[in-house]
């Protein structure tokens, strides 16, 4: 276990009210981590740091509601971190928005916009936020969850998919600038995982229908396979893996 553990690490994770964040959230503290629960309503982000502190027996979560669309609300996400956690091991940059299917040319401009921005200027802006005093302490781990969409052309998700292939840029060019600081940053891809974010298309008989057939494992992901990843990439089983995305899709993108 020791090349797992994350005992005194202090994890800033956004979008871990539920899903796949949630599912990261508590296997981090199972692994002996501190974890913020950050999403935009602070009721949800209690109930998530309850029932994970009851689990635990302890008081390892700790909920901060953060809208990562406003800057200001970014800033004050990392600096509440930091005043409760005492600093910021590992970014978990988890949230992200799709409010659009549909073929790129019908796609309201506005709802592209909001798409670049939630998922990509926030997560440079919390990657900005919290590189500094990693920088200063020569260790940290930043973890942005991308997709498959990002290695796989869509005729419904287009702004989507761009939006995380810009994510896997984004850790490739942190790894570039700061690895000899000791700072690593990986991004993770899931396939089609079962969480309410991608119930659209699971719930879907065609898309479903479609994702199976190309998926050698014949069913879609669970959270807990993510969290696995993640768990790996915060803590030193993970110490030599930089600048890298890892596919977690049960072989869909094989082929």
């Amino acid at each position: 276990m020791s090349l797992f553990n994350l005992k005194n690490k202090s994890i800033l994770i956004t979008g871990s009210s539920r899903g796949i964040g949630k599912s990261i959230a508590r296997h981090c503290v199972l692994h002996g981590a501190k974890v913020i629960i950050s999403s935009r309503k602070i009721d949800a982000c209690e109930k998530t740091a309850t029932e994970i502190n009851n689990e635990i027996g302890n008081e390892m979560a700790f909920p901060i509601a953060a809208n990562i669309g406003d800057d200001d609300q970014l800033k004050l996400l990392v600096d509440e971190t930091n005043k409760k956690l005492g600093k910021i091991d590992v970014l978990v940059c988890n949230a992200a928005t799709n409010p659009y299917m549909g073929s790129m040319l019908e796609m309201p401009i506005d709802k592209f916009d909001k798409v670049m921005n939630n998922n990509i200027r926030s997560n440079q802006v919390l990657c900005n936020l919290v590189l500094p005093e990693m920088i200063n302490r020569e260790d940290g781990s930043i973890i942005i969850i991308s997709s498959i969409a990002a290695i796989k052309g869509s005729p419904i998700l287009g702004a989507y998919n761009i939006s995380k292939a810009a994510d896997v840029m984004i850790v490739k060019n942190i790894a570039t600038e700061f690895g000899h600081k000791n700072i690593r940053a990986n991004s993770i891809a899931p396939g089609l995982i079962k969480t309410d974010f991608a119930k659209a298309l699971w719930e879907n008989p065609d898309i479903l229908k479609s994702v199976l057939g190309t998926t050698p494992m014949q069913r879609i992901g669970m959270p807990d396979e993510i969290a696995g990843v993640a768990v790996m990439l915060a803590s030193e089983a993970g110490s030599y893996i930089n600048g890298q995305t890892i596919v977690v899709d049960g072989g869909t993108t094989i082929s």
